[in-house]
């Protein structure tokens, strides 16, 4: 097995040949992917240019007639991805390092996406103080800003190499000796708000305690994007899908929509799922002065400094049922809707901030009016984070599991 080295060997070969002799001297085995198409390559590549633009479908020769450097980062990207995941499934691949700009970040975090959660993967970046939703998507990738830009090796350049090529050796050396008692318990996933913590942390204790592992994800965009991805790859048993409010920020214009796939995956694998609507009552935003004004006159409720919420109209819940319901109907799969009938959220209770029940019960009867047999509907008259709602809700679950 190998520690794998992506880079253009033309521009920075002289880098990750400094990395590479880190690695090597703590004993890890390395493999060098030449991700370049132009210039000479400074050091040797294990996977050479010609190799990747064939595993994209082309030549190597043909990209240098087109000269058009946008495709070639593009073929890259696909050339060095196909290749990593080939030798991920040989079982040749311990862990990952890529460095670079715009473009080495693309062809790296591509290729970084195709290996699984837990297996190490660091990316030295010159844009790693940028959004990197982009790059890292729903992957545990490590993402340390290079500084300098990485252009020959300097003072800076040469110390924080090396702490990301340490880094990398600390995470593969430690992966090897992590010995875990719950790989053979299957997974719940459960999705969590601030505003709906109690809930779920009461549901983890009872899955917990039936012998299955709980992965809870933050419903903020990007926990609900992993989640679907997780269930997407084929890794979970079930899913308590009680916090979707990543929906009525998509719905809305939020800032924590995780797309318009979210409540999808579920269905597209044929899982059992519990559904409720969690945080349903808030759109997110930052601070208060980041507000789109096309909502001014709206009620509001400041979170903190930098989380302002925004209530849910009857209206927008209405639209908000319906999309739950189709979603949910689409699976063949086990699958029930469960209403906490006295509040969706902690601010959305009788003498909170967001307590409106018309707003509540538009949404509810939405529900009833669209969903179909197949879909098992629940109502209780408990808030959502009362535990009778939790111990019936993974009761449910647990009863199709």
């Amino acid at each position: 097995m190998a520690v794998l080295l992506i880079g253009t060997l033309d521009t920075k070969g002289t880098e990750l040949a400094y990395v590479r002799d880190i690695l090597q001297s703590s004993g890890l085995t390395t493999t060098v992917i030449d991700s370049g198409s132009s210039g000479v390559p400074r050091i040797p590549a294990d996977v050479t240019r010609e190799e990747v633009f064939a595993a994209a479908g082309t030549s190597l020769a043909a990209i240098q007639r087109k000269a058009d450097r946008g495709e070639a980062i593009s073929l890259a990207s696909i050339g060095v991805a196909r290749l990593v995941a080939k030798l991920y499934r040989l079982g040749q691949v311990e862990g990952i390092f890529s460095l670079g700009g715009s473009a080495g970040t693309t062809i790296g975090a591509r290729a970084m996406q195709e290996l699984p959660y837990g297996l190490p993967k660091v990316m030295v970046s010159t844009v790693a103080g940028s959004n990197m939703r982009g790059f890292v998507g729903v992957r545990d990738i490590t993402m340390m800003n290079s500084v300098t830009d990485i252009c020959g090796l300097n003072r800076f350049s040469r110390q924080i190499l090396a702490n990301a090529a340490n880094a990398l050796i600390g995470m593969v050396t430690g992966r090897r000796s992590v010995v875990s008692g719950s790989d053979d318990k299957p997974i719940i996933t459960a999705t969590m708000f601030g505003v709906t913590t109690p809930s779920i942390e009461q549901a983890r204790v009872i899955l917990e305690n039936s012998n299955y592992e709980v992965l809870v994800f933050h419903a903020t965009g990007t926990g609900g994007l992993t989640m679907e991805a997780m269930i997407r790859d084929g890794l979970v048993a079930g899913s308590l899908d009680i916090t979707t409010t990543e929906l009525a920020d998509e719905l809305v214009g939020g800032i924590l929509s995780a797309g318009r796939d979210r409540l999808t995956a579920a269905a597209i694998r044929g899982i059992p799922q519990v559904i409720s609507a969690g945080a349903l009552d808030m759109v997110n935003f930052g601070p208060r002065d980041t507000v789109p004004a096309r909502f001014e006159g709206r009620r509001f409720h400041q979170h903190n400094e930098n989380v302002t919420l925004m209530r849910t109209t009857p209206e927008e819940n209405d639209r908000l049922g319906k999309e739950i319901v189709e979603k949910a109907c689409a699976s063949n799969a086990p699958t029930a809707i469960i209403l906490p009938l006295r509040g969706v959220s902690a601010i959305d209770r009788e003498g909170g901030p967001f307590w409106w029940p018309e707003a509540d019960e538009a949404l509810f009867q939405s529900i009833r009016n669209w969903i179909s047999p197949t879909v098992k509907l629940i109502e209780l008259d408990t808030h959502i984070n009362d535990a009778e709602f939790s111990r019936v809700a993974v009761e449910t679950l647990l009863g199709w599991l």
